[in-house]
């Protein structure tokens, strides 16, 4: 189960990667097209409205909450009675955000001052502008929840690719709309608000052919009060409270950046985004994989298989996003500026988003870790502790928000969200102990690619002046970092190795002829 758990997460972090690598391209023609201006802000903030509400009902409760009582039912019941539960959670989905889609477009200032007050205090035709885009980009809720439930199904069933594919639509879908309104001289923000909801349905398309495969389809019984929808609400219930108190967070952040200087929520937008793609290469990718197998061990009573596979998880995840997050930081300035630096985005609007990638790095693996240990914790059905966990922590990020701001604006924020990122870990890791006992083991190995990434991050901060050419050293300080791993024997670089060369019997034997000289 272990060697499955890093070969499925390599093969989201595959998938991944592509969509990374679309949305950078998205980014860098967007940063041309808009910089950090105005309407940026405007797009930014209404494009994190139903983004809010995805992580709210859709990729976070619902995923959380769906996979272990669908792994339990097809056990225990059938695969068709899963289907069911899946289709009764789509009616309750379509119904609840109907409705609140249905308000939004009704009242769009309504939400946009939920989310950037600071607009309609300080720039009131930038807030007129952002509600307009609001009533555009908020529909996609919609598309994004029903595609987030077609996932939840095909990880279930050990189907990952074609789900972690989905995002690589958006990208390509952003890019499409930026070259077209430059190309007509159109409004850039407007196209790419209708964008984001042409992309929405496109992700759901992509995910129907695999699921006719599985034999599921929507037409079919449901039972909307049934045992299994009753659990998943049970389940939800709580896990939604979590995931508003992290979107609460993050409503809060967007809100404190409304009232700093023009820009600001752009810059942290462009740090965000370089910060997101080893996050979300291989952080959440490994938490994705992790689920189905915790859920599984945890309906066998395996706890000792359980905290095998957990430790694996956060292992292999420190393992990336150690030095990820060192070379992030040791690199930010020739990213920005290789990357954004052009067109509408200025000398300051790259100082600023390199000072808060450098913030935001900080907190990388914390934030990796994250998602594993709250697998973790749903797969035992403990809900409780998430919740509490998020409660703290969005007072960790408010506090240290508001007293970094004043003298680092939106640096300051970025750093907030790391510091409340290790608080997380910390709660969640002690939480854990209630179920599992003394569980982390030895840290050890942890202590050692904590120890090689920060001679990564130094070395890479000393090409600075290399400008865009340091960028190209990059592979090269992955490699060094691997090959040092796998000579001194690391379980996880063996483990990588393996899931990455598997496809090569030649490589892999002379890996397995190590394994077995160890």
């Amino acid at each position: 189960m272990v060697s499955g758990l890093a070969k499925n997460a390599s093969l989201v972090a595959g998938a991944t990667l592509a969509s990374r690598g679309l949305g950078f391209v998205r980014d860098i023609i967007m940063a041309h097209a808009l910089g950090t201006s105005g309407m940026a802000d405007a797009f930014f903030v209404a494009f994190r409205v139903p983004n809010l509400l995805r992580s709210l009902f859709a990729e976070g409760s619902l995923a959380m909450a769906f996979v272990p009582t669908f792994v339990k039912i097809r056990a225990e019941s059938g695969v068709h009675a899963a289907f069911v539960v899946a289709r009764s959670v789509q009616v309750w989905l379509l119904g609840i955000l109907g409705v609140l889609t249905v308000a939004v477009l009704l009242a769009p200032e309504a939400a946009t001052m939920l989310v950037a007050s600071g607009f309609a205090v300080k720039r009131p035709e930038l807030f007129a502008r952002t509600a307009e885009l609001v009533a555009i980009c908020f529909p996609y809720i919609l598309c994004i929840s029903s595609v987030a439930l077609c996932m939840g199904i095909l990880n279930a069933c050990g189907h990952f690719l074609l789900p972690a594919l989905a995002p690589c639509l958006l990208n390509i879908s952003l890019i499409a709309a930026s070259l077209i309104a430059l190309a007509v001289h159109g409004d850039v923000a407007l196209f790419l608000a209708w964008g984001v909801l042409v992309a929405g349905i496109a992700q759901w398309l992509l995910q129907q052919p695999a699921l006719l495969g599985l034999g599921f389809s929507w037409r079919g019984p449901v039972a909307l009060f049934g045992p299994g929808v009753q659990r998943i609400a049970r389940l939800m219930l709580p896990t939604v409270l979590g995931s508003a108190v992290y979107q609460l967070n993050i409503l809060i952040g967007t809100g404190m950046a409304s009232f700093l200087p023009e820009g600001s929520v752009s810059s942290l937008y462009y740090a965000d985004r370089l910060f997101q793609f080893p996050l979300g290469v291989f952080g959440v990718a490994v938490g994705v994989v992790a689920l189905p197998s915790l859920s599984a061990l945890t309906r066998l009573d395996d706890r000792g298989r359980f905290v095998e596979v957990l430790r694996q998880a956060l292992g292999l995840t420190l393992f990336v996003n150690l030095p990820a997050a060192a070379g992030l930081a040791g690199l930010a300035f020739p990213i920005v500026d290789t990357l954004f630096g052009h067109g509408r985005f200025s000398a300051a609007a790259i100082s600023t988003t390199s000072a808060a990638l450098m913030a935001y790095a900080l907190g990388l693996p914390a934030f990796s870790c994250v998602r594993s240990l709250v697998s973790a914790c749903y797969a035992l059905e403990d809900t409780r502790t998430p919740v509490r966990t998020a409660i703290v922590c969005l007072g960790v990020y408010v506090v240290v928000g508001l007293a970094a701001m004043p003298s680092w604006g939106a640096v300051g924020l970025a750093l907030a969200s790391s510091v409340s990122a290790w608080a997380n870990v910390l709660q969640l890791g002690w939480g854990l102990r209630r179920h599992l006992g003394p569980w982390v083991g030895p840290l050890g190995p942890w202590a050692g690619y904590a120890l090689g990434s920060g001679l990564v991050g130094l070395g890479c901060s000393t090409l600075w002046s290399w400008g865009g050419w340091a960028l190209a050293t990059i592979p090269l300080w992955a490699l060094a970092y691997g090959l040092v791993a796998l000579a001194m024997g690391a379980p996880e670089a063996q483990l990588l190795a393996a899931a990455i060369l598997r496809r090569f019997p030649r490589w892999r034997g002379l890996l397995e002829g190590r394994r077995s000289s160890d």
